[in-house]
């Protein structure tokens, strides 16, 4: 790792459920196809590192998505998703009004 950053921007994208997380993530992130498209499995992906060889080549990840759909204010899921960003080395960032 270099400092780097991975930026995965996922605006304009319809995400509405965690499947829909999953599917837009997987190729910008590297997922392996055994990757196991849960929260547990992502917590482990971006914190414990060691899943995806693009994450891990990267200092930073960084995710930006729309505040709609799964990044609602009114949507657990995507509440306990977004706990899941440290917002140090994993930020996941939600634009309003995009």
């Amino acid at each position: 790792m270099t400092n780097s950053k991975l930026t995965v921007d996922l605006r304009g994208r319809r995400i509405e459920t965690l499947d829909d997380f999953w599917d837009a993530v997987t190729e910008p992130c590297g997922l392996p196809e055994w990757f196991g498209r849960n929260l547990d499995a992502w917590s482990d992906t971006i914190h414990t590192r060691g899943i995806s060889e693009e994450i891990d080549r990267h200092d930073i990840l960084v995710v930006h998505v729309e505040h709609r759909g799964l990044f609602d204010k009114n949507h657990h899921e995507g509440q306990i998703l977004a706990d899941i960003f440290d917002g140090d080395q994993n930020q996941l960032v939600v634009h309003v009004g995009a």
